[in-house]
């Protein structure tokens, strides 16, 4: 029970690995607010979870809006009390080659990935600050750190979340506030694509020297570890879960 009597916001935790880091959070003692875009599925997984003896709400968010971001604070801070860890784990894609992307499609990217972590970083930050303990995880990609065809628009917004958590985790750290992100590689909706279509496939496949590609429940301890005590002494890291695709 690493994480008992904290509360925490995962983002994008409907389905895929935020999904599995909201019931690794529970199973671990938390309090958490699985927030998505598709309100209905984060309210179905949250009373899943409140069925199993977990405190747990779903919340309607996107990220990309303050107005909802705000809102979706407010809701975490009336049930528990305050948020002790924030997930900015939701994300879309829209791919394109850089010759074919549209300007909706790299605003669109970018407005989830870049600016709806920021938008999520700010609303929590106070309450973090004047409790003086907070853990901020991040959720980059390797696409972020490599780069990758016909992805421009989500490897400039992950390369961004990157230096994001570099200069929080310098500024927050007076206030005992830790930033840190998680480059994943797993078999999400998000992935499917790459890991389904024979153009890709193969040679994705070959760049992982696991050989294969991780279930969602595989990386979830990782966010664990990062939220729990454990990590009091690790901030400004970016930690690769990838099988060692991005290993150099």
């Amino acid at each position: 029970m690493q994480l008992r009597g904290r509360s925490a916001i995962v983002t994008g935790a409907a389905q895929g690995i935020g999904a599995a880091v909201a019931r690794a959070f529970v199973r671990e003692g938390a309090c958490v607010a699985i927030a998505d875009l598709d309100q209905a599925r984060a309210q179905a997984l949250a009373s899943a979870l409140c069925n199993d003896g977990a405190e747990a709400i779903g919340i309607g968010c996107d990220v990309a809006r303050r107005d909802q971001v705000a809102a979706m604070v407010a809701a975490a801070n009336e049930r528990f009390g305050h948020v002790d860890i924030l997930v900015n784990n939701a994300g879309i894609t829209r791919p394109a080659m850089l010759h074919k992307m549209s300007e909706s499609q790299w605003d669109e990217v970018t407005a989830v990935h870049l600016k709806g972590s920021f938008n999520c970083l700010q609303a929590v930050v106070p309450g973090m600050m004047e409790r003086h303990r907070g853990r901020i995880i991040n959720v980059t990609s390797a696409a972020g750190v490599l780069g990758t065809i016909g992805q421009l628009n989500y490897s400039a917004a992950k390369a961004g979340i990157v230096g994001m958590t570099l200069s929080a985790a310098r500024e927050l750290a007076r206030y005992g506030i830790t930033v840190n992100a998680i480059a994943p590689g797993a078999a999400t909706p998000m992935t499917e694509t790459i890991r389904t279509d024979p153009r890709f496939r193969d040679r994705y496949l070959d760049r992982i020297p696991l050989g294969r590609w991780a279930e969602p429940e595989e990386i979830a301890p990782v966010f664990v570890f990062f939220a729990s005590d454990a990590a009091g002494y690790v901030t400004g890291q970016v930690l690769a879960a990838d099988g060692g695709m991005t290993m150099r």
